[in-house]
């Protein structure tokens, strides 16, 4: 059997200090926002020279609070992707905002710079680029736009921290680029946690205060609410086992790339561009951590239940892009609106990538898939 994912080898490799890091936060019996998040928050800001950061108890919060920061709110228009996590989307809806989906790129499966700029009216509050996957979205252009329109960037770095893009020349991580950056500690992510969190990133602090205030149910001082928040705290057992693994996510985003590399030549000694096969493009200038390794495969349906039969582990992110969601219907898209978004949802197939993962085992996953496509023929 080879798994899509493992955390149970991630485990087996830190479980000493994971275990202490766990029981010292019960023995200090300090559950909530304690010194475990203040240390997490302090070393996210300077890792990844970010600004201020604010623990948040997952990345959905991290986008919905960072939303309320900015004011966003009833008949609002917010544009982003719709081939993402249904979080992005669903935190504009919960505001009475009005997601406005464009199409991405059909390399990266990134948000289209060009239709974002067509996208926007008088009523765009917000952009919501999503990194996806663990590459970043074509910024520099996003940036321009939103500049000379005086729109916001929220960007949404959930599957994406520690990725970083040349700008302008300069090199700018995942997450500084917008007005706010939101992360996500869930634990299939690079950087993840025992169960639920998320961090906001900002460079501007009077934002940072009100995000601050806002996770707290909007209280401040104790007991005072000016606004209504929501209860979006980072708790301390998670930042303790975050600040355990950040000091690994370097190494682990080193094999993950290792592995990109690996399955990249194995493609070619497969000869899988024969079966039109492409994997993933890594754009000049673009630092991909590889979060999901994820390819375009035609029959990806019948290869997905052939690997499964083979026990081994594969995934699709997304099967449905969120213009077509039905519970979005009341938005009017209509199957064909966003056809680069809806081909690659049609074919999209993520292969094992976690850093555990051996040589021998993308051997055979890669072997598997070419004798899957000699058999189709």
């Amino acid at each position: 059997m080879i798994p899509f994912l493992d955390l149970k080898r991630q485990y087996e490799t830190i479980k000493l200090e994971i275990d202490r890091a766990v029981l010292n936060v019960l023995q200090q019996q300090s559950f909530i926002l304690g010194d475990e998040v203040k240390h997490l928050e302090d070393d996210i800001s300077a890792r990844f020279e970010s600004g201020c950061a604010i623990g948040v108890s997952s990345g959905t919060d991290a986008l919905l609070i960072s939303l309320m920061a900015l004011g966003v709110g009833e008949g609002d228009e917010v544009i982003t992707t719709p081939f993402t996590f249904f979080a992005t989307a669903g935190v504009i809806h919960r505001l009475g905002a009005i997601p406005v989906f464009v199409d991405i790129e059909p390399e990266t499966y990134n948000i289209d710079p060009e239709a974002v700029e067509n996208a926007i009216t008088e009523r765009t509050a917000c952009i919501i680029p999503v990194h996806i996957f663990g590459l970043m979205a074509n910024m520099s252009p996003i940036r321009k736009i939103a500049k000379r329109h005086g729109v916001p960037i929220l960007e949404d770095a959930a599957q994406a921290i520690g990725a970083w893009q040349r700008v302008e020349g300069n090199k700018a991580y995942a997450g500084a680029l917008g007005v706010t950056g939101c992360f996500s500690f869930f634990p299939s992510k690079n950087l993840g946690g025992a169960g639920d969190g998320g961090m906001i990133v900002t460079r501007d602090p009077d934002l940072a205060e009100r995000v601050r205030r806002l996770r707290v149910h909007g209280s401040y001082p104790k007991y005072y609410h000016h606004t209504v928040g929501i209860n979006g705290r980072l708790d301390e057992i998670q930042a303790a086992v975050l600040n355990v693994k950040l000091k690994y996510l370097d190494e682990w985003v080193r094999k993950r790339r290792e592995h990109a590399e690996t399955y990249r030549r194995l493609y070619r000694e497969y000869g899988l561009e024969a079966f039109w096969v492409f994997f993933p493009h890594e754009p000049e200038g673009s630092h991909h951590v590889y979060n999901q390794f994820t390819g375009r495969f035609p029959k990806r349906d019948r290869l997905i239940e052939f690997l499964r039969s083979r026990e081994i582990g594969a995934a699709i992110y997304y099967p449905l892009p969120l213009h077509l969601q039905p519970c979005f219907s009341y938005l009017g898209y209509r199957k064909g609106d966003l056809p680069q978004a809806e081909k690659a949802a049609s074919e999209v197939l993520s292969l094992p990538v976690f850093p555990e993962l051996t040589e021998g085992e993308q051997e055979t996953v890669i072997r598997e898939i070419r004798g899957f496509y000699e058999n189709e023929v």
